[in-house]
C-alpha cells in the first residue's frame, strides 16, 4: 500500500496567531556551593528576584566601588530544590505541548561549571529533565502507541504512514538482519543509568486524544567547533586506520523548516529504550578536563524528540491514511556549553580553539536576541543574523513563532565566578523581553470521538458472549470429543466375505453391526436438533438483548446529542462572542497602530523641530559672533582712523605754526638787514637744464695751521638712528658733517629698520636762494601703531649751508624788496613745509613703506 506523507514539523505561517505573543520563559536556578568557606556572591531575594553584589577582593580591585543589582525571572530555583520540582515548573508544559501537536525549545545557559548537564541530565538516583520528559511521554502515550514502523521518517524532514500489513513486513525484513533487535519487554537496562531513569512519579498528561495513535522517533547531535556530528551514527570499525566522524549539513524543506540532513532517527518504545540510546550517544559527545570543571563539555548537544500522530479511521481499527491529519511534533533540548575565560582556564591547543568557538557560537546567540528585542521593541526590521552560527541557524524558527521558548539560567555563587555570571545575568534579562508568536491548535479531525472505546468494548462484548455460550474454541473441542467417542462407540464391520454356502455368522453380525450404528445415527441426529434449537434459542435472546442494547444506546446517543446540540450553540455563541471582541480587538489594535504612528510621527516632527531651533540658534550665535567681531573690528577701524586724524591734525596746527614763525623769522630779517638787490629767481625748467652752481670756498690761508676737521654730533646721539640718505644726494664739501653712531644707513626707509631704532633721520638737500646747496637733516620719533607697523612723527629740523663773504653785501642793497616776490620765495624755499611728513610702515603690505602726508599741502600761486 502506498505510504501517505504528513507535512514538516513546523506549522505553517498562517497557523501561527501574530497578535497572541508570549514571552521568552526565563528561569534562574543557583548552584549549591561546593566548600562551606567559599565566598557567595548572589543571593535568593524571593521567588523571582536575586541579587548580585561584587566580592571582597573585586571591590578592593575597584577602588572601593560596591554595588549591589537585582534581577527578575519568571522564577528562581534555589540550592535546595530538587529536580522534579524544576521539572513540574518548566518542562512539563512543554511535554504537554509536543502531545498536543506543538513544538517547543527548551536549554539551560550557563558559565562553565554552573550544572547546565545536571540539570538536564540529571546524577543517580535523581533524574533530569531529560528522563523526566520521556518518562511523562510513555507514560501519557502506552497504550495508544502504533506498532513499529507504521510511522516511517523520511530524509526530507517528513513522515510517512504504512498500513499494518506494510508494517508487518519492515519488521519481518528488521528481524532478519544479522544482528537481531532486543524486544522491548525483555530489554536489559544498563546499570549505568538505571537509576536515573527509575522515577516513581507516574507524571502523565490528563487529556491525551485516545483516538489517535502515536510513535516516537529521537535523535541527537552535536555541535563542536560549528560543525554538526550525529552522535547515534553507527560508523564501520576499521581496526588500522579508522575514519573520523563526517560533519552534516543543515538543510530547508519545502515548509522553510531547519533540519539536519542524513541524522540518524530511532523509533523507540519506551523510557528505557529512548534513554539507552541518549546514553550511546552521551558516551560519545566531547567532553575534557579543565581548570574550571573535571567533565568540561566542548560542544553543544541537542537531543530532539519527535512525536508522530494520526487519527484511527472511523472503525476504530486501522490508522487513518490521510497525511493531512498526520502531525509531527518536536521538542528539542539543549545542553549548551558554558562560556568560560582561557585566562582562568588555562586553555592550550585545541581547548584554546574549542574555547573560542564556543564564546562566538554564544556571542552570536546573544547577538540574534539583541537584533529580535530591537525590532519588537523599536519596530525596526533589522535582519536577524541566525546564519552567522549552525546553533542560531538550527533553531531561528522557534524564535519565528515555532514553537514555545524556554531557558534555564544555570549560574554558580562563587566569588570567582562574578563577572560572567554578571554578563549570563544581563543576557537573560534581555532575553526575557524577546516575544515568540502564539501557535494555533491543531483542527480537529472531524470523526465522531471515541471510536478506540467502541471498538474495544465490541470486541470484549463478543469475547464474552462467545464464552457464555462455550465459544468457538471450547465447542469445536467439545464437537471434536463426540465424533471421537462416536467413532470410537461404533463397532467395527465385520468381513462381509462368504466362504462356506453354509456360512450362518457372517450375515448376522453384519446385521448387527448395522442396526448398531442405525441406532447411533438416530441418537445423534436427535442430538443435533437439539443443539440446532439451543443455538437458535440462543441468537434470539443475542438478538433480543442487541435490540435492548441498541435501544440503550439510542437513547443515551440522543441525550449526547441534545448535549451536544447545546455545547455547540453554546460554541457558536462563544465563537461570535470571539469574533466580536477580536473585531474590537483589531479596531483597538488599529487605533493602537494610528496612535502610535501620530506619535512617532509627532516624534520625528519633535525632533526635526528641535534641531532646526538647534540650526537657528547656532546659526543665531555664529551671526552674533560674527557681529561683534564685525563691530569690534570697526571700533578699531574707526579708533585708528581718530587717532589717525587728531595726529593729522595736530601736524598741521604744528606745521602751521612752524610756517607762521619762519615767515615772522623771514620777516625779522628782512626788517633788521638791509638786502641787495633781489636775485632772479630760478625757474624750474631753467634748473633741470643747466648744473647747480656752487660757491667755492676761499683757499685757506698758506701759513696757517692745518684745520681738523670736526663733526657735529647730533643733539640725540646716544639713540639708536635710521640714518635715511636718498642715492640722489650730492656729497658736500663743508668742515663740518653729520656723524651719528651706532646708525643703520638706508637709501629708502624700510619697515626692517624702523622696527630695530627708535629714532629716525632724514637728509634732504635743495637749492638755496642764494645757489648754494642747502643740507637739511630732519629729524622724528619711531613709534608702533595700533595695526602693528611703525610710524614716525617729525620733531626737528637742522640745517647746514654754505654762504660767499660776499652773500651778504648782496643781502644789504639798497634796493626794497618786493614783498609778493619774497613771499613767493618763501614758499618756494618752504623746505619745512613740504618735509612735514609722517612715514608709516604698515604691516604686511606687499608695496613696501608707504608715506602718508598728515599736513595740507601748500597750493602754488600762479
Amino acid at each position: 500500500m502506498k505510504a501517505a506523507r504528513t507535512k514538516t514539523p513546523r506549522r505553517p505561517r498562517k497557523a501561527t496567531n501574530p497578535t497572541l505573543k508570549d514571552p521568552v520563559g526565563v528561569y534562574c536556578r543557583v548552584r549549591p556551593l561546593c566548600r562551606s568557606d567559599q565566598e557567595c556572591c548572589i543571593e535568593v531575594i524571593n521567588e523571582t528576584t536575586v541579587q548580585i553584589h561584587p566580592p571582597e577582593g573585586y571591590r578592593v580591585f575597584r577602588n572601593g566601588e560596591y554595588r549591589e543589582t537585582q534581577y527578575s525571572f519568571k522564577e528562581v530555583f534555589g540550592t535546595l530544590v530538587v529536580q522534579k520540582e524544576l521539572f513540574e515548573v518548566v518542562a512539563k508544559p512543554l511535554v504537554e505541548d509536543l502531545i498536543r501537536g506543538k513544538n517547543g525549545l527548551l536549554f539551560t545557559y550557563g558559565v562553565t561549571g554552573s550544572g547546565k548537564t545536571h540539570t538536564m541530565t540529571g546524577s543517580p538516583g535523581d533524574g533530569g529533565l531529560l528522563p523526566r520528559c520521556l518518562d511523562m511521554i510513555f507514560n501519557s502515550i502506552g497504550p495508544f502507541q502504533a506498532k513499529r514502523f507504521v510511522f516511517k521518517l523520511d530524509e526530507k524532514n517528513g513522515v510517512d504512514v504504512q498500513s499494518e500489513v506494510d508494517a508487518l513486513l519492515e519488521r519481518q525484513r528488521r528481524d532478519a538482519l544479522p544482528v537481531p533487535k532486543t524486544p522491548a519487554g525483555k530489554r536489559h537496562i544498563d546499570p549505568e543509568f538505571a537509576d536515573m531513569i527509575n522515577v516513581q512519579d507516574h507524571c502523565k498528561v490528563e487529556e491525551v486524544d485516545e483516538d489517535n495513535v502515536y510513535s516516537v522517533f529521537v535523535s541527537y547531535i552535536e555541535i563542536y567547533n560549528n560543525y554538526i556530528y550525529d552522535l547515534l551514527e553507527e560508523a564501520p570499525f576499521e581496526p588500522i586506520k579508522p575514519k573520523p566522524p563526517q560533519s552534516k549539513m543543515l538543510r530547508e524543506d519545502q515548509n522553510h523548516n531547519m533540519y539536519v540532513t542524513g541524522c540518524t532517527e530511532v523509533e523507540v518504545k519506551s523510557t528505557e529504550e529512548a534513554f539507552e540510546v541518549f546514553w550511546r550517544g552521551q558516551k560519545r559527545r566531547r567532553i575534557a578536563n579543565t581548570q574550571l570543571n573535571r567533565e568540561s563539555s566542548r560542544s553543544h548537544s541537542v537531543f530532539i524528540i519527535k512525536l508522530a500522530q494520526a487519527p484511527l479511521d472511523a472503525d476504530g481499527d486501522n490508522v487513518l491514511q490521510e497525511k493531512e491529519q498526520i502531525t509531527l511534533s518536536q521538542l528539542s533540548l539543549v545542553d549548551l556549553a558554558g562560556s568560560e575565560r582561557t585566562n582562568r582556564t588555562k586553555a592550550e591547543g585545541n581547548r584554546l580553539r574549542e574555547a573560542g568557538n564556543i564564546n562566538q557560537s554564544l556571542m552570536t546567540l546573544r547577538t540574534c536576541i539583541e537584533v529580535l528585542r530591537e525590532n519588537q521593541l523599536y519596530g525596526t526590521n533589522k535582519m536577524v543574523p541566525y546564519r552567522d552560527s549552525k546553533l542560531t541557524h538550527l533553531f531561528k524558527n522557534y524564535f519565528d513563532g515555532e514553537g514555545k521558548v524556554r531557558m534555564i539560567v544555570c549560574v554558580n555563587p562563587t566569588a570567582e565566578d562574578y563577572e560572567e555570571s554578571l554578563q549570563v545575568m544581563r543576557f537573560a534579562e534581555m532575553t526575557q523581553e524577546v516575544e515568540v508568536a502564539r501557535p494555533v491548535d491543531r483542527p480537529l479531525c472531524g470523526l465522531t470521538p471515541g471510536r478506540r472505546l467502541r471498538n474495544q468494548a465490541f470486541r470484549e462484548e463478543l469475547a464474552r458472549r462467545l464464552e457464555l455460550r462455550g465459544g468457538p474454541v471450547g465447542g469445536d473441542t467439545e464437537e471434536q470429543s463426540a465424533a471421537e467417542m462416536l467413532l470410537q462407540s461404533f463397532p467395527p464391520l465385520p468381513s462381509c466375505e462368504l466362504l462356506d454356502i453354509h456360512d450362518d455368522q457372517t450375515l448376522p453380525r453384519l446385521i448387527e453391526a448395522l442396526e448398531q450404528r442405525h441406532r447411533m445415527r438416530q441418537v445423534l441426529a436427535e442430538e443435533f436438533a437439539k443443539n440446532v434449537l439451543a443455538f437458535k434459542t440462543m441468537l434470539q435472546e443475542f438478538d433480543s438483548s442487541v435490540l435492548s442494547k441498541e435501544h440503550y444506546i439510542q437513547g443515551k446517543l440522543s441525550e449526547k446529542e441534545k448535549t451536544i446540540a447545546g455545547q455547540k450553540t453554546e460554541l457558536e455563541r462563544l465563537e461570535k462572542k470571539i469574533k466580536t471582541l477580536e473585531y474590537k480587538i483589531e479596531i483597538l489594535e488599529k487605533t493602537a497602530t494610528i496612535y502610535e504612528e501620530d506619535k512617532r510621527n509627532l516624534q520625528q516632527e519633535l525632533e526635526s523641530q528641535t534641531q532646526k531651533l538647534q540650526r537657528q540658534a547656532s546659526d543665531k550665535r555664529r551671526l552674533e559672533a560674527r557681529l561683534q567681531g564685525m563691530v569690534t573690528e570697526t571700533s578699531l577701524k574707526w579708533e585708528k582712523e581718530c587717532e589717525r586724524r587728531v595726529a593729522a591734525k595736530q601736524l598741521e596746527m604744528q606745521n602751521k605754526l612752524w610756517v607762521k614763525d619762519e615767515k615772522l623769522k623771514q620777516l625779522k630779517a628782512i626788517v633788521t638787514e638791509p638786502r641787495a638787490e633781489k636775485p632772479e629767481r630760478p625757474s624750474r625748467e631753467r634748473d633741470r637744464d643747466r648744473p647747480v652752481q656752487r660757491s667755492v670756498s676761499p683757499p685757506p690761508v698758506p701759513n696757517a695751521p692745518p684745520v681738523r676737521l670736526r663733526h657735529r654730533r647730533s643733539r640725540s646721539a646716544g639713540e639708536r638712528w635710521v640714518d635715511h640718505k636718498p642715492p640722489s644726494n650730492v656729497p658736500t664739501e663743508t668742515v663740518m658733517q653729520p656723524h651719528v653712531p651706532h646708525a643703520i644707513t638706508v637709501a629708502a626707509a624700510s619697515e626692517k629698520a624702523l622696527a630695530k631704532c627708535d629714532k629716525y633721520m632724514l637728509t634732504h638737500q635743495e637749492l638755496a636762494s642764494d645757489g648754494e646747496i642747502e643740507t637739511k637733516l630732519i629729524k622724528g620719533d619711531v613709534f608702533k601703531t595700533r595695526g602693528g607697523g611703525q610710524a614716525v612723527q617729525f620733531t626737528d629740523i637742522e640745517t647746514l649751508k654754505q654762504e660767499s663773504p660776499t652773500g651778504r653785501k648782496r643781502r644789504s642793497s639798497p634796493s626794497q624788496p618786493d614783498p609778493l616776490e619774497d613771499a613767493a620765495d618763501s614758499e618756494w624755499t618752504d623746505v619745512e613745509t613740504r618735509c612735514s611728513v609722517a612715514v608709516e610702515m604698515r604691516a604686511g603690505s606687499t608695496l613696501g613703506p608707504g608715506y602718508q602726508h598728515h599736513a595740507q599741502p601748500k597750493r602754488r600761486k600762479p
